[in-house]
C-alpha cells in the first residue's frame, strides 16, 4: 500500500510552509531481528515511540515517527524484523508487512550489526527496492570487537560489496552515536517537498497503539525466551478524563498453563509489568494514567488469520 496516497490533504496542508529546498520524505528502517531498528528510531526522532528489547521480533505493526528541523522532515517507518524460521501465520503476515513498507518511501534505512552478517541479513537485502535508494547503517559500534577502526572499515566494505548502496554510515543506536549524522546523509535524498506533518508531531500512533506497545515491551522484559512469540496485547477500553486516561488491556495467550507463567507467584510478575507500564504511559502522555491488565486464553491466536486482521497485524 502506498502510505502517500493515504495522507490526509488537511494534515498536508496544515503544515505547508514556503521554504525553497525543505525536504520531506519517507524512510523506512529495515533488518533482520535484534539489530536495533526501534532503538535507532527512538534516537532518530528523540522521543522512545517504538517498543525495544533484547529479544527478537519485538515490533510487530509498523511504527511511523516524525523528526522535524529547519530544513526537512523525516518521516521514519519501523518495521518488524523480517522472520525465517518459527514460520506461522503472525510471522507470513509481519514479512508482508517489511515488504508493504517497502512501496512508496523515498529512502531505505537497512540495518546491520556491526561485524556480525549473516545468513538472515542476505535474506532481507534481497527484498529491497532495486530503484530506492538504499542506506547501509552498521549499528552498535560500542561493541568490542568493533572499536577496532580497521576492522569495522573492513566490515563496512564487506556488507557494500553484497548490494549497490547509495551511502553508508556507522553508528550506536543504544549510546546515540553518529545519530545526527546519519540524518544529514539521508537528507539528499529526500524529496523537495512542504510538510507533511505539524512540526510538533513525532508520530502518527494514537494513544492507544502507544499504550499498546509500552505493555508489550515490558512484557517481553520480564518474560522468558518463548513465552513472549505466543502472545499479544489489545486494548479494550481507553477512557481519557480532566488530567486522567483509564486504560484496560487484555494480554492474550495460547495456553492456561501460559497465563500462570505470566501473573507469577501471588499476581507479582503481572502486578510488575502494570506498574512500570503505567509510570511509562504517565511519562509519554504527561497526566495521570489508571492501567488494568489482564490475561485471557485464546488457543491459535497466532495462526487465525481472521483475528490478526482483527488486531491490525
Amino acid at each position: 500500500m502506498d502510505m502517500k496516497a493515504n495522507m490526509d490533504i488537511e494534515t498536508f496542508l496544515a503544515g505547508e510552509r514556503a521554504v525553497d529546498g525543505y525536504r520531506c520524505g519517507f524512510v523506512a528502517i529495515v533488518g533482520r531481528p535484534n539489530v536495533g531498528k526501534s532503538t535507532l528510531m527512538n534516537h532518530l526522532i528523540g522521543q522512545k515511540i517504538s517498543i525495544t528489547s533484547k529479544k527478537a521480533q519485538t515490533t510487530r505493526n509498523r511504527v511511523t515517527g516524525i523528526y522535524t528541523d529547519d530544513t526537512a522532515q523525516f518521516v521514519f517507518v519501523d518495521t518488524p524484523g523480517f522472520q525465517t524460521d518459527h514460520r506461522n501465520a503472525l510471522n507470513d503476515r509481519l514479512n508482508q508487512n517489511v515488504t508493504e513498507a517497502l512501496g512508496g518511501v523515498d529512502v531505505v534505512v537497512f540495518v546491520v550489526e556491526a561485524m556480525r552478517f549473516t545468513d538472515a541479513d542476505r535474506v532481507v537485502l534481497k527484498q529491497l527496492p532495486k530503484h530506492t535508494p538504499v542506506i547501509l547503517v552498521v549499528n552498535k559500534i560500542d561493541k568490542d570487537k568493533a572499536k577496532d577502526r580497521y576492522a569495522l572499515e573492513a566490515f563496512v566494505a564487506q556488507v557494500r560489496a553484497e548490494f549497490e548502496f547509495a551511502a553508508a554510515e556507522a553508528v550506536s543506536a543504544k549510546h546515540g552515536l553518529r545519530i545526527a549524522n546519519l540524518l544529514e546523509l539521508i537528507k539528499p535524498y529526500l524529496p523537495e517537498s512542504v510538510p507533511m506533518y505539524p512540526e510538533d508531531m513525532v508520530t502518527d500512533k494514537s494513544a492507544r497503539f502507544l499504550a499498546m506497545e509500552i505493555v508489550r515491551e515490558k512484557l517481553f522484559r520480564y518474560l522468558g525466551e518463548e513465552l513472549p512469540y505466543a502472545m499479544n496485547v489489545e486494548v479494550e477500553q481507553f477512557e481519557e478524563e480532566d488530567g486522567l486516561n483509564r486504560i484496560y488491556i487484555a494480554v492474550l495467550v495460547d495456553k492456561e498453563s501460559q497465563k500462570a507463567i505470566l501473573i507469577g507467584k501471588g499476581g507479582e510478575r503481572l502486578k510488575k509489568i502494570s506498574t512500570e507500564a503505567r509510570l511509562d504511559m504517565e511519562k509519554l502522555f504527561d497526566t495521570k494514567v489508571f492501567l488494568k491488565v489482564w490475561v485471557k486464553v485464546k488457543s491459535g491466536w497466532a495462526d487465525d488469520i481472521r483475528f490478526l486482521r482483527e488486531l491490525g497485524l
